[in-house]
């Protein structure tokens, strides 16, 4: 008996069938246009062999203007289809099936040949789009049945029709980006002539023994976008045009709402989803923020979709679904949404891969193999540095001692855990501390690692963190001083103002943990509300008509940085801007080009610029040091004065920031060398 037992039935869709609920969210990776199909097929067939029912491709352009930016991947050519079905085939001799998404980016095309229904800019590419005629349209419908033909060639077992996010298809549906008067605007009927005659006419080339899926915008959380009204309307129209599937889309990508990020609630749309149940005969998919089988059972047995859509999950642990029927979930590699590795990657250009699983888009490269020659290796530090390193040691057949001197492992994760709207990190410390018994790494806690009493190991992993930067401020000994440590870690008593010096990651961090009181992310309504979400079938795209209502802030706050910069502008890229929002509702005061002269009985003593102008007093209870870290080398450095194989990584290799993805991605390629 399963523990997951609507999550893992089957799905009959007819002419096949589907082996559990699960779906692999299409993820954009920039694997295909490096042009090394071998890591493209072998990054689609692990996950194959991780059991997960239907996987859906990264988006491939139709055609040329359609592509997410030049060169963007897509089936243009006979070598084209040959590079794809050397993916569809190595997918299918691992018992896996796959659908290739045909993603057509309309005004979102970071290029001067965009298309799109009328010329209106996007905010995020600087690239006005061409209106499209009436041959231009058709154009874009021939590319896109001909583009399904050639995923069929190439061996795919379906594919999914991109019409949501805010891109092509989705471009035509809301006057937001629809000012035609033509019979492809105006009315919403004409406004939906586009996406229903994509499905028809691709179900018309591919024949009915094929998956098409169309990714349909459930809200899209913008102005003057669709109401429920017209969304229902869409998908029993797409239905009827021959589509197998609707997958859910939440949000347009310049809307200014998160819908996958951390801060995001679980299952934060399900119910979107469920609206829709009842009225399409098809199988309907939910996503966003569905991260273990637990949440997605959960989901399926409320009756909210038919099956889940899990995307960056399938890159923390490629086994997900096996180890879920295997009754092994506490081994899952947590995703947790914190789009560092993955998102931030992807619009940077780069391989996208996990900060929890640096093996992620690297299979070929990043190797886990037994070691010829077993070691004694001993490693310093829990934190996820010395986590990844012990635990990738220990599964290539080291024996392996991690030492600590705290008393639990996680080291700076049990700070980010405190944070709210980062209650993920407590998964991810509880997976630590599921791997290490389960490779059976030695664990010694509250144990000081010193020199001699690592003697005999044939190698020592030093990775023992960071220490606070100290800023040498004019008064910081005053009582009214603390670090980021004492706050986060020790939770130290903070007055009703907080003058905050640092706003990096850190800053950022104590900022949203003095002024939140109970966290919205861990309450759906209370996140709404928040964020102005609301039922869309009462407001348009699901905006409340009030906007965001947050609670009142738990603290005055003031966050000063040195830099003469925006501050949060050295953020994560696609979530900097969240954070930024986030403090900005609570009403925190930032501020930069600041330089600190003394701190006493009055506050904080500031002035502004390199000639010192402003002087001002920041009359404050609670003065918070987050200006920055300094690496811990002293055992390093004790070592390798004695000569000791000693290999450093993590913050005690480079100290900036608290780089989670830097430190696991450093442990886990050191260990596999060994």
């Amino acid at each position: 008996m399963t523990e997951y037992p609507h999550l893992l039935r089957p799905l009959d869709l007819g002419f096949t069938t589907l082996k559990n609920r699960v779906l692999m969210g299409s993820m954009h990776t920039n694997l295909e246009e490096r042009g090394d199909w071998n890591r493209v097929a072998e990054f689609y067939a692990t996950r194959a062999r991780g059991d997960v029912g239907l996987m859906v491709t990264g988006g491939m352009a139709p055609n040329r203007e359609g592509g997410v930016f030049p060169g963007a991947a897509g089936l243009f050519t006979p070598q084209d289809i040959a590079n794809h079905r050397m993916v569809t085939d190595r997918v299918h001799a691992a018992g896996g099936k796959i659908a290739m998404q045909i993603l057509h980016a309309g005004r979102y095309a970071y290029g001067p040949e965009c298309v799109a229904p009328s010329p209106v800019k996007s905010p995020i590419s600087p690239f006005p789009p061409k209106e499209l005629d009436e041959e231009g349209i058709e154009k874009q419908i021939a590319d896109m049945a001909t583009a399904a033909v050639r995923a069929r060639e190439a061996g795919y077992d379906g594919v999914e029709v991109m019409g949501s996010e805010g891109y092509f298809l989705n471009q035509f549906l809301v006057t937001h980006t629809n000012k035609r008067t033509d019979d492809w605007g105006g009315s919403y009927e004409n406004r939906m002539r586009l996406p229903v005659e994509v499905v028809r006419r691709v179900r018309a080339a591919v024949g009915d023994d094929f998956i098409v899926i169309y990714r349909l915008s459930m809200i899209d959380l913008i102005p003057n976008g669709s109401t429920f009204e017209e969304v229902v309307q869409l998908a029993q129209a797409v239905e009827a045009a021959g589509a197998t599937i609707l997958n859910t889309g939440i949000g347009w990508h310049e809307a200014r709402i998160p819908t996958i990020a951390t801060s995001v609630p679980r299952r934060a749309f399900a119910w979107v989803t469920q609206k829709l149940m009842g009225q399409v005969d098809i199988p309907l998919i939910t996503s966003n923020r569905i991260n273990t089988p637990e949440v997605a059972e959960q989901v399926l047995a409320e009756g909210c979709a038919d099956m889940v859509s899990l995307a960056r999950p399938f890159l923390a642990d490629p086994d997900f679904v096996a180890k879920a029927a295997s009754g092994k979930s506490h081994l899952i590699a947590p995703c947790i949404a914190c789009n560092q590795a993955c998102l931030d990657h992807t619009f940077a250009g780069k391989v996208s891969t996990c900060l929890v699983n640096p093996k992620a888009a690297f299979e070929t490269e990043l190797l886990v193999e037994q070691a010829q020659m077993p070691r004694r290796v001993a490693v310093v530090g829990a934190g996820p540095a010395g986590l990844s390193a012990a635990i990738t040691a220990a599964q290539r057949g080291h024996e392996v001692v991690l030492f600590d001197k705290a008393d639990a492992i996680g080291g700076q994760l049990n700070m980010a855990k405190q944070v709210p709207g980062k209650e993920e990190f407590f998964g991810l410390v509880d997976w630590f501390a599921a791997m290490v018994k389960e490779t059976g790494v030695t664990l010694r806690l509250g144990t000081e690692a010193t020199p001699d009493a690592l003697a005999g190991y044939d190698s020592v992993v030093v990775a023992t963190g960071v220490l606070p930067r100290d800023p040498q401020i004019p008064g910081q000994d005053h009582p009214s001083v603390k670090s980021y440590v004492d706050v986060l870690r020790d939770h130290a008593e903070v007055g009703n103002r907080v003058a905050i010096i640092g706003a990096g990651g850190i800053g950022f961090d104590v900022a949203e943990f003095v002024v939140t009181g109970d966290s919205p992310t861990e309450s759906l309504p209370d996140w709404m509300r928040e964020w102005g979400v609301t039922d869309p079938s009462e407001a348009r795209a699901g905006l409340a008509p009030e906007g965001p209502q947050p609670d009142a802030a738990e603290r005055a706050v003031v966050l000063l940085q040195r830099k003469a910069e925006r501050p949060g502008k050295r953020l994560g890229k696609t979530t900097g801007w969240i954070h930024r929002a986030t403090l900005k509702m609570k009403g925190v005061d930032m501020r930069s080009g600041v330089n600190y002269e003394r701190i006493d009985d009055a506050g904080l003593h500031v002035s502004f610029g390199e000639t010192r102008e402003r002087p001002e007093v920041i009359a404050c209870d609670t003065v918070v040091l987050c200006a920055g870290q300094v690496s811990e080398r002293s055992l390093a450095d004790a070592l390798i004065d004695k000569g000791v194989e000693t290999h450093v990584i993590g913050g005690a290799d480079v100290a900036s920031e608290l780089d989670a993805k830097r430190a696991i991605d450093q442990g886990t390629r050191l260990a596999a060398v060994l």
